[in-house]
């Protein structure tokens, strides 16, 4: 289905431009005008004259073939411009890419699942006024099973009570501290212990809030951040066009989680080059909204404090930054802890 997205736009802007082409040829001079072909064949004919040709007509005869062959060469040059033309257009449309020619709206693809996500944590307008117990905000996202099955595939995995097999990194030999390498080899025990189980969404943190740009959830903690993650691939060319698209980071870098698009300020370009499109939001826009609005930790490398005269604060990484990756780092990272509590395939 993909594919025939691909090249029936394609075929049908070749047969265009074969159509033009056509059109120039049939309907140039040359072509068109047989009385032009037999005048000229006239012109240059040589046959025995049966009587005697006098200067005066010698010189008409030679003037009616000037002007002939100045007609024939107008005619020459209006065809190969109208050639040149249609060639030229025939170039510029077959330099369109399948990308661009094949684009489709989210709105437009086919909705294969539909999972669900909680959230908790998520301050304004989130706490019960009869217990003061934060409620759980809810989000569903309808999944391109037909145009992204690989990825949906592994995020489907992410959501189910099963989860997704991967196996744990191995301990880092590269620490030069021997403090760090024994960190290291706890991290990679502790992975292995749970190694049986798959890698799922349960518990996981809403880690970057990138205002009006792109909301990035599915942080995983605890055991599963030294897991290797799965490797993303793209079978369609779907973009970030309208605000509640979800993707997921394109190859092996961008970890388990995935990005909704807030759809509000830009940054759509980036998302397109660096994510697959693999879902949009159906319910809960709502809950994005104030996602996108929660405070977030901005220049975290700048210690205050000390500027200040105060304290110095603790500026090395976490443990989580230094083996799960930039992701766990704080720079736009929420400044109280929002997790997914619960999700699932509905």
């Amino acid at each position: 289905m993909a594919m025939t997205r691909v090249l029936l736009p394609v075929a049908v802007l070749l047969l265009g431009v074969w159509v033009s082409c056509v059109t120039a040829w049939s309907s140039s001079p040359i072509v068109s005008s047989p009385s032009l072909a037999t005048s000229r064949l006239e012109a240059f004919s040589i046959s025995r004259p049966r009587r005697k040709t006098t200067s005066t007509q010698l010189l008409a005869l030679s003037s009616n073939h000037d002007e002939d062959s100045s007609k024939a060469s107008v005619d020459r040059r209006s065809f190969v411009g109208q050639w040149a033309m249609a060639c030229s257009l025939a170039s510029f449309m077959t330099g369109i890419t399948p990308t661009k020619a094949s684009a489709m709206s989210t709105s437009d693809a086919e909705i294969t699942d539909k999972i669900y996500l909680e959230f908790k944590g998520i301050p304004n307008n989130n706490v019960n006024s009869e217990d003061g117990i934060p409620s759980v905000d809810r989000i569903v996202i309808g999944l391109f099973g037909k145009d992204e099955p690989q990825p949906v595939g592994i995020v489907k995995q992410l959501v189910s009570p099963t989860g997704y097999s991967t196996p744990c990194k191995p301990p880092d030999t590269t620490r030069l501290l021997e403090k760090e390498r024994l960190e290291s080899k706890k991290v990679y025990k502790s992975c292995v212990e749970g190694e049986d189980n798959g890698v799922t969404y349960d518990m996981s943190a809403v880690w970057r809030i990138d205002a009006n740009r792109r909301i990035d959830v599915g942080s995983v903690t605890g055991k599963f951040v030294s897991r290797y993650p799965p490797n993303f691939e793209s079978s369609s060319s779907l973009t970030h066009d309208a605000p509640g698209v979800v993707s997921v980071r394109r190859g092996n870098e961008g970890g388990f989680g995935f990005t909704i698009y807030p759809g509000a300020g830009g940054g759509e370009g980036i998302l397109d080059e660096d994510n697959i499109v693999v879902g949009r939001v159906l319910e809960g826009m709502d809950v994005v909204e104030r996602l996108n609005a929660v405070p977030v930790v901005q220049s975290s490398s700048i210690n205050y404090m000390a500027l200040t005269g105060g304290p110095k604060g603790q500026t090395a990484p976490t443990r989580a930054c230094r083996y799960g990756g930039p992701m766990y780092c704080n720079e736009l990272k929420p400044l109280k802890k929002i997790l997914m509590i619960k999700t699932g395939i509905l």
